[in-house]
């Protein structure tokens, strides 16, 4: 699983890299974690706001801090279809 955490560096960004992280200590699944920055890759991936997240692809929140809850729903609904 790769998840994808889309924005500047913000404080808002910066939560979500850490709520994702929690999420996945929290259900001990193991994913590539990665911070996409490029502004350029951000709109090719039709991302308008930040901070953005994506599992696999595919954008799942965009424009707000999904909690460690949230989180943990979507990774565990990804792993389930896999």
């Amino acid at each position: 699983m790769k998840i994808e955490i889309f924005g500047s560096g913000c404080p808002k960004c910066r939560t979500v890299e850490a709520n994702v992280k929690k999420a996945l200590e929290t259900t001990g699944l193991i994913a590539e974690v990665v911070k996409v920055t490029d502004i350029d890759e951000m709109v090719k991936r039709g991302l308008m706001l930040t901070p953005g997240l994506a599992i696999d692809g595919v954008l799942v929140a965009t424009g707000r801090t999904p909690s460690i809850d949230e989180i943990i729903q979507l990774i565990k609904k990804k792993s389930e279809k896999q």
